[in-house]
């Protein structure tokens, strides 16, 4: 069994190009969307979380017409980061892997070296995927979540930069792209060069 999960950040215009170095941007979690997918890749569980952001708590215009989180979901079913983080490690509890598409694992890192918490998901292995997703489809360069339901032909799984649509869009994408194997021997197909 693998998990496939995807985040979704605080950001302003420009904040990801600057990669949030002005001041006052954190690039804090607000959303985790993750799918548990069987030795067949099909989903057996989800979940669908809002996380209410420690520093930055009012979601700017630009996150909210972009991922269709609303202010209202952050404060009404947004938890702390650290619940969050442990209903993830709860999904992933005896999956092989957890996989992304990018630099997911980087952003929980830096958000609880940001919140000084512990991680609950230290240890746990973490695969990017988007390497084995440029080789699929002879691309450079990193091809986004949002993008794969076109890029790979399949109807579009929900509201692009919605964690939970982008999850399911990665986990079609690997259903696609791998072959039916031991969660081993696809583990190591995704980790290869």
């Amino acid at each position: 069994m693998i998990v496939v999960f995807d985040l979704e950040l605080t950001a302003w215009p420009g904040s990801a190009e600057r990669n949030w170095s002005a001041p006052g941007e954190h690039p804090e979690i607000i959303q985790i969307g993750a799918v548990r997918l069987d030795e067949n890749l099909d989903e057996v569980a989800a979940v669908d979380l809002a996380v209410k952001p420690r520093l930055n708590p009012i979601l700017s215009d630009y996150i909210k017409d972009l991922t269709g989180i609303t202010q209202e979901r952050i404060d009404g079913e947004g938890i702390d980061l650290g619940d969050a983080l442990a209903r993830l490690a709860a999904l992933a509890d005896g999956a092989h892997a957890l996989c992304c598409n990018g630099g997911d694992a980087q952003w929980i890192d830096r958000n609880v070296t940001l919140a000084g918490i512990a991680n609950p998901l230290a240890g746990a292995l973490f695969v990017n995927v988007s390497p084995h997703f440029r080789r699929a489809t002879g691309r450079g360069t990193h091809v986004v979540s949002s993008s794969l339901p076109e890029v790979f032909g399949f109807s579009d799984t929900g509201r692009a930069h919605d964690g939970l649509a982008d999850a399911r869009a990665i986990a079609e994408a690997l259903r696609r792209t791998l072959p039916r194997k031991s969660p081993s021997t696809l583990i190591a197909i995704l980790e290869s060069p």
